[in-house]
Order: C-alpha cells, then structure tokens, then sequence
C-alpha cells in the first residue's frame, strides 16, 4: 500500500511540473473565474453581466446595456479584488465591460424577470434592488450611485 501512496504522490509531482512548463497551471488559474463569479457578484449582476473570456489579467466581462456597463465601470476595482481574494491569487488585473447578449443558460441564478437596471427605475425599486445585492461592499458602492444619479436628475 505504501508503494502506491508513493507511485501517486510522484505522479501528482509530474503533472504539477509538466502544468508549470506548459503554463497551462496559469490558465487553469484563469479560468477558476467562472464558477464564483455569480457568487461574488450576486443574483441581480449576475443576469445581467457575465465572464466572457480572460487574457493577460484582463476579464473582458459581457453586460446587458450600457447602463449596467457605465455602473459597473464603477465598481471594477471592487469586483477584482473580491474574485482575486477568493481565489488567493490575483488573476484579474483589469475589468473591460462590453455590451452583448448575455445566453440565459450559462446563468445559474434563482428564476426572476431580468432586472432593469436600477438608475432608471423608481426609488422603492431602487431599494429592492439593492436588497438582493448579497455582497455588502457592492451595495454600498450601488447605493452611493444611485444617491448621485438621483442628485443628478433633480438639477436638471
């Protein structure tokens, strides 16, 4: 049983070396992006934005509208962090927004109707909106734009 437990380890040792000459470890790391990011984001970013590929630390990220890509712009740096500290590792240097369809499928979030963005909406909207934002740091960084877009729209 030993002998197995050896031949294992020396295999596990293999491959971790022939991943790092092929730089492939790297891409792995990359792409552990996916399957947190509904999760770090929460539901109502979640629908409307999604990882659309990685390249050289920049996550180029689909949203639904400029709207949801002028918000999100804000919180970038935020969103970089919460993904690299999950992952321990920084992976994501950079966030670039693009606007595009987003395919419903590779959403895995509770069955609502897509939520509008919240800049347009009413205020009581704007509250529920910001309840089903699960991250606290990401609601508060909402919170505070749609404080100054209110601001905005009543001077003119």
């Amino acid at each position: 049983m030993a002998k197995n437990d050896l031949q294992i380890e020396r295999l596990g040792q293999v491959l971790d070396k022939s991943l790092k000459r092929m730089e492939i470890s790297t891409r792995l790391d990359e792409y552990a992006v996916w399957p947190i990011w509904n999760d770090i984001v929460g539901n109502t970013i979640a629908r409307n934005a999604q990882p659309e590929k990685i390249r050289n630390g920049t996550l180029f990220v689909k949203v639904t509208s400029p709207v949801w890509m002028q918000q999100l712009q804000y919180m970038k740096e935020m969103i970089a962090e919460k993904l690299n500290q999950r992952l321990k590792t920084e992976v994501v240097k950079n966030i670039f927004f693009v606007v595009g369809r987003i395919h419903r499928e590779t959403v895995e979030v509770e069955s609502k109707p897509p939520t509008v963005a919240p800049a347009v909406q009413d205020p009581e909207h704007n509250e529920e909106f910001l309840e089903s934002v699960q991250d606290p740091e990401i609601r508060q960084a909402f919170k505070r734009l749609l404080k100054g877009y209110s601001r905005r729209k009543r001077k003119n």
